[in-house]
């Protein structure tokens, strides 16, 4: 039997979305005062990024840019010109390094001459995406497919449009102000703690003011899909779905039940700590998965793929992501000792423990 507490306490656990339609192209939405939502069309499946601005004095500062491209300046040019005529941006804070949030940092600094904000690793991670095209950083990513068992004929196509949207972005500004983990920022009459974390981004920056009880997400914990955790060629070894599951399990301590969450793509949520247990039992489930296939016979990263994206069709882009995130996976339960590795011909195979 529940007692009346049980059913107060599931109540505030629940997943809410206080608004079920985004904004349009052409729209701002007020999500509390001195609190902007817009959102921005992406070229991808995933179709949209959201930007927030937030009331900073006699003008508003821009939590993320969006994409890299001349739709996104378009969008852009036609907000400043609509709804946001009276805008003047006074600072761009970037969450992190992947092209839908740092893609237009230079065009909006530029425009505004406003600072730029950002982790140190975002940061520099950006000025590597951006310089990432180099011979010997493709051989790296070749080898680093064929190891997971990748043919050649798809390692050429990861290679190709694969990877082609890491440098759809504007120029980086060539100076930034660094933020960091246990920082606390002023942004107009409010202070918010600057907290950091690992696994979707190497650094992401994400926002919480304790008055509001407002906890700006970015891509860490979303409202109805899994952000994507992946391994690059740049760091084989990389545990990253390790990191990220540490910071589920930190947002989920520091943070309490009723913040509003305001993530980088779907719409706001209340229910912080079930969404987190959602997101960390789709990393379990998908282990499980992977110990299952493993148990019999040893597997590459390829023959993972469609045991863990079974019920997806995959395009070369998501192909990318889908073995990345394999590969993420895979390289955790290395860690956690529920799979070992062994290599012959040069491409790794996994059996479970």
């Amino acid at each position: 039997m529940h007692s009346k507490t049980d059913a107060i306490q599931s109540s505030v656990e629940a997943l809410r979305y206080p608004w079920e339609n985004h904004p349009g192209p052409d729209q701002v939405v007020e999500v509390m005062p001195g609190v902007l939502w817009v959102r921005l069309k992406l070229p991808f499946r995933l179709n949209h990024v959201n930007i927030y601005l937030l009331a900073d004095g006699d003008g508003w500062a821009m939590v993320d840019s969006g994409f890299g491209n001349e739709e996104s300046i378009a969008a852009w040019t036609a907000l400043f010109e609509g709804p946001l005529a009276h805008v003047k941006i006074t600072q761009l804070i970037v969450t992190h390094s992947h092209p839908d949030h740092v893609g237009l940092a230079g065009w909006i600094v530029e425009r505004f001459n406003c600072p730029l904000q950002m982790s140190q690793v975002e940061y520099l991670q950006s000025v590597y995406h951006q310089n990432r095209g180099t011979e010997e950083r493709r051989n790296a990513q070749r080898l680093f497919f064929r190891r997971h068992g990748m043919d050649e004929n798809l390692t050429d196509k990861l290679l190709g449009r694969g990877q082609d949207y890491l440098k759809r972005v504007s120029i980086l500004p060539p100076s930034y102000r660094r933020i960091s983990h246990g920082d606390e920022i002023s942004i107009g009459t409010r202070r918010f703690k600057v907290i950091t974390g690992g696994g979707h981004a190497l650094d992401q920056v994400m926002l919480y003011c304790a008055a509001d009880k407002l906890f700006l997400a970015a891509d860490q914990v979303l409202s109805k899909i899994s952000p994507n955790v992946s391994v690059w060629a740049v760091e084989p070894d990389q545990n990253s779905l390790g990191e990220y599951l540490a910071s589920l399990a930190s947002l989920t301590t520091t943070l309490p039940y009723d913040v509003l969450v305001l993530p980088g793509h779907g719409v706001p949520f209340y229910g912080l700590k079930t969404r987190i247990k959602q997101l960390a039992d789709h990393h379990e489930e998908r282990c499980r998965l992977i110990a299952d296939a493993c148990r019999e016979t040893s597997k590459t990263s390829k023959e993972l793929v469609p045991v863990v994206f079974h019920k997806h069709v995959l395009d070369v882009h998501q192909m990318g992501f889908a073995a990345g995130e394999l590969i993420a996976h895979v390289n955790y339960m290395l860690v956690e000792g529920r799979l070992t590795a062994e290599e012959a011909d040069g491409v790794l195979r996994f059996t479970t423990t």
